[in-house]
C-alpha cells in the first residue's frame, strides 16, 4: 500500500497543481472572447478531475484502514490476542480523517468560489477570483501536509498488521495448523 499511496498521492498533488497552472493562465476571463471561455473551460473540466481524484486518494486511505482495522479485528477475535493493534489501527485512523474532511470541505468551497469567479455566473462577487486563487493554493497546500500525515499513518499501520501476521503464524505453528493436510 505504501507504494500505491505514493504514486497515486503524487499523482492526485500534481493534477491539483496542473489546475492552479491552468486557471492562472487563464488571460482575461471577463472579455468572454472564444479563447478565454475555451480556457476557462478547460480549467474547470480539468478541475472537476483533479478534485475527484484528490477525494478518490482519500478515499483509498480511507477504505485500507477501514479493511486492515476490519482484518486485525477478526484476527485477533479469533485467535484471542490482545486488542492493542486494533487500537493502534484506529488510533492510526482517526489520526486521518480530520485531514480527510478539511480537504473535501476546501475542495467544495473552492470549487463554490471557481464557479463565482466565472465571469459566465449569474452570481458575481467581487474579489471571487482572488479568494477562488487562494482557496486553490490553500488546498493544495492542505492536501500536500494531509498526503504526507497519511503515509505516515499508512507505513505504521503496515507495520502493525505485520506484527499480527507474524503473531498469526507463531500461533498456527505452535498448534500445528500448518502441516501437511491429511488425506
Amino acid at each position: 500500500m505504501n507504494q500505491i499511496f505514493l504514486f497515486i498521492a503524487t499523482l492526485g498533488n500534481i493534477a491539483l497543481l496542473v489546475t492552479i497552472w491552468l486557471g492562472w493562465r487563464i488571460e482575461d476571463a471577463a472579455a468572454m472572447t472564444d479563447a478565454a471561455r475555451q480556457q476557462v473551460s478547460f480549467h474547470f473540466l480539468f478541475a472537476l478531475a483533479s478534485s475527484s481524484f484528490a477525494l478518490f486518494v482519500h478515499a483509498v486511505v480511507l477504505t485500507y484502514f477501514m479493511g486492515t482495522g476490519r482484518w486485525i479485528q477478526e484476527t485477533s477475535e479469533a485467535y484471542s490476542f490482545a486488542g492493542d493493534a486494533r487500537q493502534q489501527n484506529m488510533k492510526l485512523k482517526y489520526k486521518v480523517l480530520p485531514g480527510m474532511m478539511l480537504c473535501l470541505a476546501l475542495i467544495l468551497i473552492t470549487g463554490a468560489f471557481g464557479a463565482i469567479a466565472d465571469p459566465s455566473s449569474n452570481t458575481q462577487m467581487e474579489y471571487g477570483a482572488t479568494i477562488h486563487f487562494t482557496l486553490a493554493v490553500s488546498l493544495l497546500i492542505a492536501n500536500l501536509l494531509v498526503n504526507v500525515i497519511q503515509y505516515s499513518a499508512i507505513v505504521r499501520n503496515s507495520q502493525v498488521v505485520d506484527l499480527v501476521y507474524k503473531e498469526v503464524l507463531d500461533v498456527r505453528k505452535e498448534r500445528g495448523l500448518d502441516g501437511p493436510a491429511a488425506d
